[in-house]
């Protein structure tokens, strides 16, 4: 049984647009999985359908055996889901602590909350030595794995991640590919978007390419790598 099963999705801006027609995806448990293609494939449309900030108007979607299609992002949250969203959304004023503790504000059990900010401390030495700082006062890698430590304070079951190194130098999003295969190692299932689609497979075990809002190919993240076609596109 996969943790996330996706089946046939159809979602988009507009009843006379549909971004996605028909796409299908499997997440196991444990695994990494990306999903890469051309810019306007619907890969970032992919997430918020998923994660029910756009309303699906065919298909199913199932987490741990239960169906979850267009469910709100509160539930999802409290059933293990959390999402990532491209670029930086960090709030400039609070501190990075309670940038963090907002990713629990779910939760009312003050100790489970402590237990689960040590442990984004110890997988995240920098939030530890950055907890007194205003968010505005990191740079944009800092700020994306404060958002990646934000999202692990639920303790997830699976993560999306949408285009984790938008934006960032070669250097700051390399840093950010090692945070994410710790988080991977870690634990936690994760469904990624990423620009960086060679480095994205490597980390990966399994991958679907998108075209046009459509499967294309899928299948294990080195054969996908590897695949000819897939590469000129």
């Amino acid at each position: 049984m996969a943790l996330l099963d996706v089946k046939g999705i159809v979602a988009g801006y507009s009843k006379e647009l549909d971004i996605l027609q028909g796409v299908s995806l499997k997440v196991e448990e444990g695994q990494m999985v990306s999903i890469i293609g051309p810019n306007g494939a619907g890969k970032s449309t992919i997430f918020r359908t998923l994660f029910g900030l756009l309303p699906a108007r065919e298909g199913q979607v199932f987490f741990a055996d239960e169906e979850i299609t267009n469910l709100p992002p509160a539930d999802l949250l409290r059933r293990g889901i959390t999402f990532v969203p491209q670029g930086r959304h960090v709030f400039p004023l609070m501190t990075v602590r309670e940038n963090l503790e907002l990713g629990a504000y779910i939760r009312r059990d003050r100790k489970l909350i402590e237990q689960n900010l040590e442990k984004v401390y110890n997988l995240f030495p920098l939030l530890r030595e950055r907890s007194k700082q205003k968010g505005r006062s990191l740079s944009g890698g800092e700020m994306q794995t404060l958002e990646m430590g934000r999202a692990m304070l639920l303790n997830p079951r699976l993560m999306f991640l949408d285009e984790p190194s938008l934006g960032l130098s070669p250097i700051m999003a390399n840093e950010v590919f090692d945070k994410i295969e710790e988080i991977k190692v870690a634990g936690s299932t994760i469904l990624i978007v990423e620009q960086n689609a060679d480095r994205s497979l490597r980390m990966s075990d399994y991958a679907y390419v998108l075209e046009v809002g459509k499967n294309k190919y899928k299948g294990p993240a080195e054969e996908i790598r590897n695949n000819e076609e897939v590469k000129r596109h």
